[in-house]
């Protein structure tokens, strides 16, 4: 009888373990399946504001307020844009002063949190930049699609989709030098963002079954006029990118990728955001496995869509080494494969979905050079 109830226990035991296991695999999944748009992912810091003064911010010292280059700077309330470090401002030892850009909305006050962001402006394309454009819903297979319509007088079309942590507008960074080199662009939210339609599931696919709604804006492009359309993606959506290119019934008309820090594993992001999350080593694994069975992502797609033999289109990928959420070295093995088709600009000393951040000036003058040829 003791045997017995020793065996009970110890049974029970091992049950008790599997079953918190495998709930915190399913918490740790979450940090990619429902990370919300427009908030920080975990591998960004909080930072904290110490003081505004004359065009000028202090915040905590960290790696990440050290970063060169323009950021917003978001919390619960307020969002601001913040620019260079300037080194010869006196401060404290455990703060960095930053170039004080602008206070886009709310207010700065001293103690408040704060994350930097890619995200440098709010609002939309006539608010934040003055370019005029119009809201319109693109007809996808969940339901209307709010975008954003830049027109321009060129026949080749580029549609821009965000990824993880931000929103649509997020590609209002480039919008300005899309303009001024007068294409059009159509900027798609997708299922899960504000004002569209929500997954069945109400989880984050990675790209993998958001890539539709990217077809669906190839088909609204085509239908109104693009003759070719450039697809460009940050993160998930250049994983988006990706699945268009190679399984659109109009992947035809698609004669370009940019891909901007581009996911070209869930697993791997997956595993890195769920780290980044401090979940404990042995959970990875199970952290992936909770992500296939609540998706039924069963195989790695977006990696089977990044294969270099997959890519039939030029493609400009920017990328750097400093990216905490889709590995570098993916996307510079994609380079080095398909050296007739892709080009890799690198960026340093720029985090996830911030390349163009950390330098405009060569960003800008990269894209220009590939979109050249595709005019």
């Amino acid at each position: 009888m003791r045997t017995a109830k020793a065996t009970a226990a110890a049974v029970t035991a091992v049950l008790g373990a599997s079953a918190a296991a495998i709930a915190a695999g399913r918490l740790a999944s979450d940090a990619a399946l429902k990370a919300p748009a427009g908030r920080p992912l975990p591998t960004e810091p909080r930072l904290t504001v110490h003081a505004t003064a004359a065009g000028q911010i202090t915040l905590t010292r960290d790696l990440a307020s050290q970063r060169p280059g323009t950021y917003g700077l978001a919390g619960d309330g307020f969002h601001a844009v913040v620019g260079p470090v300037v080194e010869s401002a006196p401060h404290e030892a455990d703060t960095v002063v930053r170039r004080l850009e602008r206070v886009t909305h709310g207010a700065l006050e001293p103690g408040a949190r704060a994350w930097l962001t890619p995200q440098v402006h709010i609002g939309d394309p006539k608010s934040a930049l003055g370019l005029d454009h119009a809201d319109i819903d693109v007809p996808g297979e969940l339901g209307a699609l709010p975008a954003w319509f830049v027109p321009g007088v060129r026949d080749t079309w580029v549609i821009t989709v965000h990824g993880l942590g931000t929103t649509r507008e997020h590609p209002m960074n480039l919008m300005e030098f899309l303009h001024r080199h007068q294409f059009p662009v159509l900027d798609l939210a997708y299922r899960g963002d504000l004002g569209a339609p929500r997954s069945p599931d109400g989880l984050n696919h990675l790209g993998e079954t958001e890539w539709r709604d990217l077809d669906a804006a190839i088909r609204y492009a085509v239908r109104y006029g693009a003759r070719r359309v450039v697809l460009m993606g940050w993160s998930t959506g250049a994983a988006m990118a990706l699945h268009a290119a190679a399984h659109s019934a109009l992947r035809d008309r698609v004669t370009g990728l940019v891909l901007d820090s581009p996911v070209l594993s869930w697993e791997a992001t997956l595993r890195a955001l769920a780290k980044a999350r401090r979940t404990p080593g042995p959970l990875l694994p199970l952290a992936v496995r909770a992500a296939q069975g609540r998706t039924g992502l069963s195989g790695d797609r977006i990696a089977e869509a990044a294969e270099p033999a997959a890519l039939k289109v030029p493609t400009l990928v920017v990328h750097g080494p400093d990216d905490e959420v889709a590995p570098w070295s993916l996307s510079r093995r994609l380079a080095e494969r398909r050296r007739d088709l892709v080009t890799l600009h690198t960026v340093d000393d720029a985090p996830h979905n911030a390349m163009w951040n950390a330098d405009p000036a060569g960003y800008e003058e990269a894209l220009r050079r590939f979109l050249t040829p595709l005019m």
